[in-house]
C-alpha cells in the first residue's frame, strides 16, 4: 500500500488557491456532509471545540470520499498532542499560537521522526494503515503539511523568521486573537487590524510562503484573497447551521 498523496500540501506549494471551511461541530456526519460540498480543505478544530481523538478519527473517516483535505488544529503546540493526531491519520496540521521561529521549529519537529524530529515511532497506527504502508516511517514527512498560526502583534514582528523555518508549509493569520492583541477585541475590521492583515499577506507573499486566514464574510474573504492569501476559510459549519436554521425559523415564525 502506497503513502497517500496530500493534495492540499502540494497545492500550497504550487501557490494554488485553496478555499476551506471551519468545522467545530465535532460530528462525523457533519464532516461527511461538508466534505462533499466542493471545498479544498476542512479545518477540524480541537482547540476551540469539545473534540478529542476518537471524535477526530470518525470525522476523518467521514471525509475520506469527499473533495476536502482534513486539516486538524491541535489544542496547543504540544509534542504529545501532535503525535496522537498524526498517529490517528491526520496529514495536515494547523498549530496555534506560534510566537517565534523556535516555536515553529518545535512544531515541525513534533511531526518528524528522528533524526529530523522527535515524533514517537509506531508502525501500526492508522496513519500507516496499521502497518500496511511498509515505508511509512521513512516517507511520512513527504506528505505531512505543517501550518503555523500567528495570533499576536509580537508574533507578527517575527513573521519572516517564522515563515523561513524549514518544514513550515504555510502561515495562518488568526484575525480574532490578532485583533485582541492589537487592542481591538471583537473588532477584526478595525483599520489597525486590517492594515496588519494586509501587511502580513504582503510579507508572506514576498517570502514565498502560503498565507491563510478565516472569515465568514464573503466580501472580506475576497479582499484577503486580493491581498495575497491563498488558503482561506470562508465560514464554519456552526455558522452555516445557525444562519440557515435562524432564517428558516424567521420565515415561519415572523
Amino acid at each position: 500500500m502506497d503513502l497517500p498523496r496530500n493534495a492540499f500540501k502540494h497545492a500550497l506549494a504550487a501557490q494554488q488557491m485553496q478555499i476551506g471551511l471551519w468545522s467545530t461541530l465535532c460530528s462525523h456526519i457533519g464532516a461527511e456532509i461538508i466534505a462533499d460540498c466542493g471545498f479544498d480543505w476542512i479545518l477540524l478544530d480541537t482547540e476551540h471545540s469539545p473534540s478529542d481523538i476518537p471524535i477526530l478519527v470518525t470525522q476523518m473517516q467521514g471525509m475520506m470520499r469527499g473533495t476536502a483535505t482534513p486539516v486538524v488544529r491541535p489544542a496547543w503546540n504540544d509534542t504529545v498532542l501532535i503525535k496522537r493526531i498524526l498517529d490517528a491519520g491526520a496529514t495536515s496540521l494547523l498549530v496555534p499560537f506560534v510566537q517565534n521561529a523556535d516555536e515553529a521549529r518545535r512544531a515541525v519537529a513534533a511531526t518528524r521522526y528522528p533524526p529530523l524530529g522527535v515524533r514517537g515511532v509506531s508502525g501500526s497506527n492508522r496513519a500507516a494503515r496499521y502497518g500496511r504502508i511498509k515505508d511509512y516511517l521513512h516517507r511520512a514527512n513527504e506528505e505531512i503539511c505543517v501550518l503555523v498560526q500567528i495570533e499576536t502583534a509580537s508574533a507578527l514582528e517575527q513573521l519572516e523568521a517564522i515563515a523561513a523555518v524549514e518544514g513550515v508549509d504555510g502561515v495562518f493569520i488568526g484575525p480574532a486573537d490578532l485583533a485582541a492583541s492589537l487592542g481591538h477585541t471583537g473588532d477584526q475590521l478595525h483599520a489597525t487590524v486590517q492594515a496588519a492583515i494586509q501587511d502580513a499577506g504582503r510579507r508572506l507573499k514576498n517570502a514565498g510562503k502560503a498565507a491563510g486566514i478565516l472569515t465568514p464574510v464573503e466580501a472580506d474573504a475576497k479582499r484577503y484573497i486580493s491581498w495575497g492569501y491563498t488558503f482561506v476559510a470562508v465560514g464554519s459549519d456552526t455558522g452555516v447551521l445557525i444562519k440557515g436554521a435562524d432564517a428558516l425559523a424567521r420565515a415561519f415564525k415572523g
